[in-house]
C-alpha cells in the first residue's frame, strides 16, 4: 500500500509518556484493524519510521536498504494490524519483531553479503540489547528467544546452555566458567561455534 502522511486524528497523540505512547500505539492499531483508518495508520507511520529507519541504518549501514525496511515494515504492520494482541507484549516490541523478521529476509537476499554477516546482526540479543532505543522500544527477551527457537534448539547442549547463561541470564563468560566448572577458554571456544552456528542456520533458513 502506498504510505500516508496526512492530518490525523486530534483524540491522542503519541508524543507523551513512553506508558502513554504505548497505550496509544495500541488504540492506532486497533482503528487500523477494525476499520482500516489512514489516520490511524498515518499517526502510527510518523512516530515509529524514524525509529525503524535509525536502527535499519545502524544495523545495515546503508541508507536505502534502511528506507526499504521501514517501508516493508509498516506495509506490514499495516496488513497485519489485526494480529496483535496487547496482552502478549507492547506495540513496539511487535513492530520491531516484524522489523527484525524482515531485516533477516533481507539479509539472507543480500548474497555478496552473506559471508560478511556478523554474529551481532545474527544473534539478536547481542546486537539490540545495548542498543540507543528508548527503553519503550527495547525488545522483550522473551519474544527474541522464541523467534529464534527453531534456530536455538539445534544447538548442542553444551552450547545451549552457555549462551542461556551469557544471553539470558546476563552473566560474563568468566561467571558461566565459575558456575559450570568449565575453563575459560572453552566457555570462549562454544560461544564462537554457538554463534557461528546460528548464523548458519539463520542465513540458510534450515
Amino acid at each position: 500500500m502506498q504510505m500516508v502522511s496526512g492530518r490525523t486524528s486530534t483524540r491522542g497523540s503519541m508524543n507523551t509518556t513512553q506508558t502513554d505512547a504505548a497505550e496509544r500505539a495500541a488504540e492506532l492499531l486497533a482503528s487500523i484493524a477494525e476499520t482500516r483508518s489512514r489516520a490511524a495508520f498515518s499517526e502510527l507511520f510518523r512516530h515509529f519510521a524514524p525509529k525503524l529507519q535509525s536502527y535499519a541504518t545502524r544495523q545495515f549501514g546503508n541508507e536505502q536498504t534502511a528506507m526499504d525496511l521501514v517501508q516493508e515494515t509498516m506495509t506490514n504492520v499495516w496488513h497485519k494490524a489485526h494480529l496483535f494482541k496487547p496482552d502478549k507484549g507492547s506495540p513496539s516490541t511487535w513492530i520491531f519483531t516484524i522489523a527484525r523478521n524482515i531485516r533477516f529476509d533481507l539479509l539472507r537476499k543480500n548474497k555478496k553479503r552473506k559471508d560478511d554477516i556478523s554474529a551481532d546482526e545474527l544473534w539478536p540479543i547481542l546486537s539490540e540489547q545495548n542498543d540507543n532505543l528508548d527503553d519503550g522500544y527495547s525488545l522483550d527477551n522473551d519474544v527474541l528467544m522464541q523467534e529464534i527457537s527453531q534456530y536455538y534448539a539445534q544447538l548442542p547442549d553444551a552450547q545451549r546452555i552457555v549462551i542461556e547463561k551469557i544471553y539470558i541470564e546476563g552473566k560474563s563468560q568468566q561467571e558461566v566458567s565459575d558456575a559450570l566448572g568449565v575453563p575459560l577458554g572453552t566457555i570462549k571456544s562454544r560461544t564462537r561455534l554457538a554463534l557461528k552456528k546460528l548464523k548458519e542456520l539463520i542465513v540458510n533458513g534450515d
